[in-house]
């Protein structure tokens, strides 16, 4: 694929899946009354999509690194089209569920590719703008979501918000498989006057002439016990905070399986866990970031709407408008975050990112009318956004283009345990007010800070903060843009 196209198929897999999530929340009161469903089931059409996609992320991007990111973004656009249509035409809640969780496995398979995807394309020092082209669909996603959710429920049915992931899955699933051209055209590649198997005259072949040396992910086997460890814990993590109290006995089973993984990971000959990923300073402290900011962020939504509801005293609809600084801020500043990238470098972005989340979380707690809250969501998304992507830009930069999968994969794991983990912290503070709860959580906002400090200076700094192998991105055979000197490759 192309760049541009790329690109687009990138946004179009992460909208659809952000928008999935968001119109589900206004259909299911309505999907519960059509199909005689209780409580709980409605909260299991959720759940079900989350434990599925939690524990499956990772995997996903090692098979997209193994197999390539376009034919498993090919597949899980497919299939998350496919395992949509099917939800709009099931007869019963049961149906609902497995669904579901059947659109989780395909969720799971695509958003890690539309990261690897990017990293394949785009070289190092120019991802920081199509991931922010990227953060940005996701707020404009998320404000659209609700109110495109309402207006189909309200015309349509519930079955109809399932119905819109069909177009475009169809529109960019098709166009990845193998062997089918994108839309776009591409460049003619220029022809080399002499042929490539013809030796210069100083007797050596050139470069270009050597074969192409097959990726190292393609040839490592795959390490199916550490997937399904990994696939354990994280689907008990996630359902032991989803749960309403907390599961002690999922959290127990949990760690009990994180504990084998590890001792597991550090056994096998070709890991899961890419020493390649988690043995770099700077994505580990990225990942953490970006988990403690989701739980901050989404724990902080959680207690907004009982601050808007009970102490502002607004309808549901009037408070969706009041948080719309929230998307709007989220957009503009994933828009200036490639500037502000190469003017401070991800460690003083994300630390004044996270600094400014944290105060827009207290001016939450002591809001006591609607400009107050409107000024603190606008803290929230300008806070938010930036965060996004910073620190995904260390994460997909960082990671060599063999592992760009499993560097998405944990990535896309961060943003959806971190949203268990603010809410599940959120709802166990309610008891002592939304004051203390939203202090808590500005508290661990501000947990961001120093893990921030281990990301590197600028943003052209490879070598200088905590440089390793994850670190530094070197093809083995010289690309056609290399300079020769001396009839050696430049920088080996």
């Amino acid at each position: 694929m192309n760049r541009r196209w790329t690109l687009a198929s990138s946004v179009a897999g992460a909208v659809v899946v952000a928008l999935d999530g968001t119109v589900l929340t206004v259909a299911q009161p309505r999907l519960q009354r059509q199909l005689g469903a209780s409580l709980a089931e409605v909260q299991w059409t959720s759940t079900a999509y989350l434990v599925a996609v939690a524990s499956l992320l990772v995997f996903a991007g090692r098979l997209g690194d193994r197999y390539g990111q376009q034919r498993v973004f090919a597949l899980g656009m497919l299939g998350f089209g496919a395992a949509s249509a099917a939800i709009g035409v099931a007869p019963g809640v049961g149906w609902v569920i497995g669904l579901r969780a059947l659109q989780g496995v395909f969720g799971a398979l695509l958003q890690p590719a539309t990261l690897g995807m990017l990293r394949a394309a785009f070289p190092p020092d120019r991802l920081a703008t199509p991931l922010a082209v990227r953060t940005a669909a996701i707020g404009l996603a998320a404000a659209a979501g609700p109110l495109l959710g309402g207006a189909l429920v309200t015309a349509l049915g519930w079955r109809a918000v399932f119905f819109v992931n069909v177009l475009p899955a169809l529109v960019f699933g098709l166009p990845a498989l193998p062997g089918v051209p994108p839309p776009l055209p591409r460049r003619a590649p220029v022809r080399p006057r002499r042929r490539p198997d013809r030796p210069n005259r100083s007797g050596l072949r050139p470069p270009c002439s050597r074969p192409q040396q097959t990726p190292a992910g393609s040839r490592t086997p795959l390490d199916l016990p550490g997937a399904v460890l990994l696939a354990v814990t994280l689907s008990c993590l996630v359902y032991s905070l989803s749960a309403r109290p907390v599961s002690a006995a999922g959290l127990a089973v949990a760690a009990v399986a994180a504990a084998v993984l590890v001792r597991h990971e550090r056994r096998t000959a070709s890991p899961l866990l890419s020493p390649a990923v988690l043995g770099s300073r700077a994505i580990g402290a990225a990942l953490g970031v970006l988990v403690v900011v989701s739980a901050a962020l989404f724990g902080t939504l959680f207690v907004a709407t009982y601050v808007l509801q009970r102490r502002l005293g607004l309808d549901p609809l009037h408070s969706a408008l009041r948080s719309l600084p929230l998307a709007v801020l989220m957009v503009a500043s994933a828009a200036l975050c490639p500037a502000l990238l190469r003017r401070l470098g991800a460690r003083g972005t994300t630390t004044a990112a996270t600094a400014l989340l944290a105060l827009g979380v207290l001016v939450l707690s002591g809001a006591t009318s609607a400009p107050a809250f409107g000024c603190a969501c606008a803290l929230l998304g300008a806070g938010f956004g930036t965060v996004m992507v910073a620190a995904t830009q260390v994460v997909v930069r960082r990671a060599e283009v063999a592992v760009a999968g499993v560097a998405g994969g944990l990535q896309q794991t961060a943003m959806n345990v971190g949203p268990a983990v603010g809410v599940a912290t959120a709802s166990a503070l309610m008891s002592a007010g939304t004051e203390t709860a939203l202090l808590t959580l500005a508290a661990v906002a501000a947990l961001a800070v120093p893990l921030a400090r281990a990301l590197p200076r600028t943003d052209g700094a490879e070598a200088a903060d905590g440089a390793d192998t994850a670190d530094r991105v070197a093809s083995i055979t010289p690309g056609a843009d290399q300079r020769v000197r001396g009839g050696a490759a430049a920088g080996r």
